[in-house]
């Protein structure tokens, strides 16, 4: 499972190119994707803990700053970006709705990856998505208001139905009947991989047509809202005295957003062309992200040997 989890950026590659030939059949899918979310934030919860909830009461400084983070830099950098490509209303639509949305649980995988803080990871995920169920649709009637228009209310109610009650469902049914789940959490994250994989393949079957006619600057936009994000989080947490696995980690997830229920909420609230923005998204920031794991675990590893053959020679030197 291990190795399935880290080859995700392959298969998300992969399946994209598959749904993208079949549309036909991937499309008739397009219902699932609404449930398959809920899903994935159900199994979130599953792996939520009292001690999780502890850990945020006993030093909430990086997870506030985490948060903090994701609902600012991300959105004005989706604003800036649409406004520096000229993208069309509804593209820029998509781009900010990606921009506003909380930490996905890709996320928790890729630090798991990258042997970052992997509760912290978790934690950040929980706190930006419960924000995020009014700050997300607050954000978008604040940044897309006068290009289109927001139902704000609606947009509160489908996330609170999608993610807050799933998460708590999820923490709850662990918290009840831990011994039930705990055989069931190493499978999780492939779980969770294979679902988002789903809704990968659903959402480019969907707009197939469209990411013919995405063209470049869409494409590089995307990038450069995820990279913005990841360097932004990683060097802004570093000026703030963050060790460097607590700056790893907040990089991930702010980078990394919920951006299956950006799509989601693209097609439920706008159009097939604002979901345009988050498949690529989707795509895209699991690739940068499972670059950025291999590499920041292979540091880590090499630092552990390290500090390892360290504490080994010194051990020798005190039995002398």
């Amino acid at each position: 499972m291990k190795r399935f989890n880290a080859l995700f950026p392959l298969w998300a590659i992969l399946l994209s190119g598959v749904a993208f030939y079949f549309n036909e059949f991937f499309s008739s899918l397009a219902y699932w994707i609404i449930p398959l979310l809920t899903i994935v934030m159900f199994t979130m919860g599953l792996t939520l803990k009292t001690s999780d909830f502890q850990r945020i009461i006993r030093d909430p400084r990086p997870i506030v700053v985490g948060v903090l983070m994701q609902f600012i830099l991300m959105p004005l950098l989706a604003v800036v970006l649409a406004k520096m490509f000229g993208l069309s209303n509804q593209l820029t639509a998509g781009l900010v709705l990606v921009g506003c949305c909380a930490g996905g649980t890709a996320s928790n995988v890729i630090s798991y990856l990258a042997r970052a803080d992997l509760a912290l990871s978790i934690s950040m995920t929980v706190c930006s998505t419960l924000v995020g169920v009014v700050v997300t649709p607050l954000l978008c009637g604040l940044y897309l208001s006068t290009t289109v228009n927001v139902d704000t209310v609606g947009m509160l109610f489908s996330i609170i139905q999608i993610v807050l009650f799933p998460v708590l469902a999820g923490a709850l049914l662990n918290h009840l009947f831990p011994n039930l789940i705990r055989p069931l959490a190493p499978a999780l994250p492939s779980l969770s991989i294979l679902i988002i994989l789903g809704i990968i393949a659903i959402v480019v079957a969907l707009n197939s047509d469209g990411l013919l006619e995405v063209g470049a600057l869409t494409l590089v936009a995307v990038v450069l809202h995820n990279l913005g994000g990841m360097c932004g989080g990683f060097y802004l947490s570093r000026l703030l005295g963050f060790d460097i696995r607590q700056s790893h980690t907040i990089a991930i997830e702010v980078g990394m957003q919920n951006s299956g229920l950006g799509v989601a909420l693209a097609l439920d609230f706008f159009s097939p062309t604002a979901a345009l923005p988050g498949a690529l998204f989707s795509v895209w920031h699991n690739i940068s992200g499972s670059l950025l794991a291999s590499q920041w675990s292979r540091k880590r590893e090499s630092l552990d040997y390290l500090l390892r053959d360290e504490d080994q020679a010194k051990s020798e030197k005190h039995s002398k």
